[in-house]
């Protein structure tokens, strides 16, 4: 079977896979956030932190909810980082300088992941397990919180109640992500990754010196890492390590971890507002979306020019020969469609044009599935958006779900559409154009220029993948790099939140024979030229001084 081949099938098995799980997985979320009852540990948990989870939000109490929350997760894991060398299963590290604290709290409190250190030579057991295991869980279970808070905004109406930030976060976790979380590591375990609190172990000489390794909760970590879309690695290598990856099943199985949840809120999202056709046509455009730049990923990894390429059958630079080009290429995509940022390759090692197509997912918005929660709100943001633009070819009042798109509601559509790009732009421009930045670039030309780009574009995306070749663990990149993945996060939740509030006050809007059919194919093609035509109009400058020059270059 050649390589192309092997690809290729390996990428219907997940697509087959992940249509079996989306009608039960969707459906099941639905009955969870829809649900009146509590379970006894959620009461528990309640009166442990002293919520009320009856008690209906509007949009600002919400969203404090989520900003507080959120700012106690940061402070409580820059705090066990800084207390390292004091706490039991340290395994004898010290505490993490406060540059890198902030940033690792501010990463994976934010879903993003992003590591400038390596992983089994920083942390111990209990920062890896009562730290970012943690964050892992109650991250993801933030981003799907405010997607589901802006679904009630377009299924309720004459009310601005959002539902309630701690029940949400709360069933979340115990009712999907603990759950899957288990039967996953399980399956892990059973294929080979690692699972245990060991200490360090030398297992050998390595070029000269010894080699050591420690053990850890590796497969229950790798397992939320990728159906959470987190993204950080227990080693530093991530899925590229054997004992988090082991072999070509365990790598398809982690793609369809991280592809699963977002996916299925498709459906999930159509059962809340009353149509699952709704929900049909944003996982039509997902699935466009991610199978093009699949098919595009597989394309120029495959067939790149040069005889060595040519004669090794792909591009196999960077990438573990247990998966080969193909399946490295599906992972690739994945990860930087979703918002999870492991790898089981190294971009910086793709073609040119092969690591622009990683970059560009992420411009996207992370919406083809994206992130467990944000990637279907900002799939319905931009759904509003070209809602919108329909509306002005014709001259009708846009019309969402039965909601009017008004004044308001575009102005916090658009300014959501400007955070991430003013981050990432702005912040890749000081860096090019100061000298200490400059120093951490392995590379010059345009492959340099890609590497500070990729930085800032997966942390104010909250990716967290990195391209490998730029040396992030500096004062500078800690920072600043901290600053653009708090801002990332939390600014667009803000504007998610009050449009949902907004379109929660209104009264619905009966369709008619004007009224777009966002249900049908005709709008998912408008939806998908909308995303690539706004993606291409903000980066199209900064990708032609990377990743394409480099490509037209080779």
């Amino acid at each position: 079977m050649g390589p192309v081949l092997a690809g290729v099938l390996q990428l219907l098995a997940l697509i087959a896979a992940l249509a079996l799980a989306y009608i039960p997985l969707g459906t099941y979320m639905a009955r969870v956030y829809s649900s009146d009852r509590h379970w006894r540990v959620e009461k528990w948990i309640y009166k442990g932190i002293g919520a009320d989870p009856d008690t209906q939000m509007r949009w600002p109490a919400y969203l404090r909810g989520v900003l507080a929350f959120s700012a106690v997760g940061v402070l409580f894991l820059y705090l066990l980082q800084r207390l390292q060398g004091h706490l039991p299963g340290s395994l004898g590290f010290r505490a993490i300088d406060p540059d890198q604290a902030f940033n690792t709290a501010a990463s994976f409190v934010t879903n993003t992941n992003w590591q400038s250190y390596y992983g089994e030579q920083a942390m111990g057991h209990v920062v890896q397990t009562a730290g970012l295991a943690v964050q892992n869980f109650v991250s993801a279970a933030v981003g799907i919180a405010v997607a589901v808070a802006l679904v009630r905004g377009f299924a309720r109406s004459r009310t601005g109640e959002l539902g309630n930030f701690w029940s949400d976060l709360v069933r979340g976790t115990v009712r999907i992500l603990l759950p899957l979380a288990l039967v996953a590591a399980i399956v892990l375990v059973a294929c080979g990754a690692l699972q245990n609190f060991s200490g360090i172990h030398e297992v050998g000489q390595f070029m000269g010196g010894s080699q050591q390794w420690n053990g850890g909760a590796v497969a229950s970590q790798e397992a939320i890492k990728e159906l959470g879309t987190n993204g950080g690695g227990y080693f530093n290598a991530n899925s590229a390590h054997p004992f988090e990856n082991p072999s070509p099943f365990t790598n398809i199985f982690e793609i369809f971890l991280l592809l699963v949840i977002p996916l299925a809120l498709t459906r999930t999202f159509g059962i809340m507002v009353g149509s699952v056709r709704q929900g049909y046509a944003i996982l039509a455009t997902m699935a466009t979306i991610w199978v093009g730049f699949t098919a595009l990923m597989m394309w120029t990894e495959f067939a790149h020019h040069g005889p060595a390429l040519e004669l090794a059958g792909g591009a196999y630079e960077g990438k573990e020969v247990r998966f080969g080009v193909g399946s490295s290429s599906i992972f690739a995509v994945a990860t930087t469609l979703t918002s999870t940022g492991a790898v089981d390759s190294f971009h910086s090692s793709f073609t040119g044009l092969g690591g622009g197509i990683t970059m560009l997912g992420m411009m996207l918005g992370e919406i083809a599935p994206g992130g467990t929660g944000s990637g279907l709100y900002g799939m319905l943001i931009m759904a509003v958006i070209a809602v919108f633009i329909a509306g002005l070819m014709v001259g009708r009042t846009p019309e969402y779900l039965g909601k009017k798109i008004g004044t308001r509601e575009i102005k916090f559509a658009a300014c959501y559409l400007l955070v991430t790009p003013a981050l990432v732009l702005v912040l890749t421009a000081a860096a090019m154009a100061l000298p200490t930045p400059g120093n951490s670039m392995t590379n010059s030309g345009a492959h340099g220029f890609s590497e500070i780009l990729y930085a800032y574009t997966s942390a104010s995306n909250n990716n967290g993948s990195a391209f490998a070749g730029l040396n992030a663990d500096t004062q500078w990149f800690n920072s600043n790099l901290g600053v653009a993945m708090l801002l990332g996060r939390f600014l667009p939740m803000v504007f998610v939140l009050a449009m949902a509030g907004s379109l929660a006050e209104q009264r619905p809007v009966p369709a008619t024979a004007g009224t777009l059919r966002t249900e049908k194919p005709l709008f998912t093609g408008l939806l998908v030229g909308a995303i690539l035509i706004i993606t291409g109009l903000t980066y199209f400058p900064a990708l032609a001084l990377g990743p394409l020059a480099e490509g037209l270059a080779s």
